[in-house]
């Protein structure tokens, strides 16, 4: 079982980060269990999206930007749509992994405990992270991965068990949808740290790594199909866990370890704790990973992860967390920026992957009326989203 382990789980490790963990509680102590069909729809979305970019990557043996230049034939609509990737994936990667090695020194600090050396958690992460994209070969990050997610889900679980939820509202509401009031940018939020743009780049250029035949086409889709799963489990887990913490307001991820004190005492920080460093390191090495294949693909460069333009790219984004974090720079514009350029991709490469999976380039493995129709839908609402999201940042109204 774990030789078929793939991709999949990079992936579910790349999503439920210290973002997915934060919004997450959030939903949870505000919204009780209203919101939970809003993640459900979020892994089906991301699963559907996923299972696209996987395919394309198996049957081309190409990564997903190669495979959009051969099949856009306008030079200016080809370069435009690579530029807006590039650009968006790049700078959005940089700010959002400052937000990951955040992560990462928080629970540091809920197991460990605020002190002096609390100012070099930072780049202790950093230099964890570094170590493992620098030594480590696409087979040994996955194996660390599958122990990390393993960590992280067991710890969330486990306080989610330990807080006995109700069966029959975590049914009703995966199901029912509600949307309670002021609650749409929650579901926005939601759907957004799940369904993530440079997942599907990551993805497609995973596979090849791993899987490199069609015969391997149904390993992949049930590798996808698993692990992405999963990571929607451990999501739910950390929103049923938030409803029982008795907080008003949630200031960062670890008030949620403080607020279940009472429920099973100082247990609470050290589960939180170790599912927050977990969820931190893993995002903080697909994040970097995601923009050099991105830069890879765009710019046409051969060579593997060891090749010094690849690793070049990676370095320079998780240098720029580091450093955000360690100096306390707050780059509001830069991620406001990221923002933007990421509600406009993630419309756009559902767009491209709905289109290159009914192109003739996918033979046989082309989409099915029912992947169509489920793809035309995640266009739609990815549509709104991006819209919703452009909007909030901008402040329009």
């Amino acid at each position: 079982m774990f030789k078929k382990i793939g991709p999949g789980i990079l992936v579910a490790a790349a999503f439920v980060g210290p973002g997915t963990i934060t919004v997450c509680t959030l939903a949870g102590v505000k919204f009780g269990y209203s919101l939970l069909w809003a993640v459900l729809v979020s892994v089906i979305a991301t699963i559907v999206l996923q299972e696209m970019a996987g395919r394309i990557g198996v049957f081309t043996q190409k990564g997903l930007m190669e495979v959009v230049k051969e099949e856009i034939g306008m030079p200016w609509a080809r370069n435009g749509v690579v530029g807006l990737v590039l650009l968006a994936i790049l700078v959005g990667n940089a700010a959002y992994e400052a937000g990951n090695i955040g992560g990462a020194t928080l629970g540091l600090e809920g197991l460990f405990g605020e002190s002096t050396w609390s100012k070099f958690y930072p780049l202790c992460i950093g230099l964890v992270a570094f170590g493992l994209l620098w030594l480590s070969s696409y087979k040994t990050l996955e194996k660390v991965f599958v122990g990390l997610v393993a960590l992280m889900g067991i710890s969330f679980l486990i306080a989610a068990f330990q807080t006995k939820p109700s069966g029959l509202e975590i049914v009703k509401n995966l199901f029912i949808p509600n949307l309670p009031e002021q609650s749409l940018f929650m579901v926005i939020a939601l759907v957004g740290t799940t369904v993530v743009p440079y997942n599907l780049f990551l993805h497609a250029s995973l596979v090849k790594e791993k899987w490199n035949s069609k015969n391997d086409m149904k390993t992949a889709k049930w590798d996808t199909i698993i692990s992405i799963a999963l990571g929607g489990v451990v999501s739910m887990a950390i929103l049923i866990t938030a409803i029982s913490a008795p907080l008003d307001e949630v200031g960062n991820v670890m008030d949620l370890a403080v607020g279940l004190e009472p429920l099973f005492g100082k247990s609470a920080v050290y589960f939180i704790g170790c599912g927050l460093l977990a969820a931190g390191i893993t995002s903080a090495i697909t994040a970097p990973l995601a923009a050099a294949f991105v830069a890879k693909s765009c710019l046409g460069w051969n060579g593997g992860m060891k090749d010094k333009r690849f690793r070049l790219v990676w370095i320079t984004i998780l240098a720029l967390g580091v450093i955000f974090l360690s100096f306390d720079i707050k780059p509001i514009q830069v991620i406001q920026f990221a923002q933007v350029a990421n509600g406009m991709v993630l419309p756009i490469m559902a767009i491209l992957l709905l289109w290159i999976v009914n192109r003739k380039v996918m033979g046989s493995f082309r989409n099915t009326l029912v992947q169509n129709i489920l793809g035309l839908a995640i266009v739609a609402f990815s549509v709104f989203l991006g819209v919703k999201s452009i909007v909030k940042v901008l402040g329009l109204f």
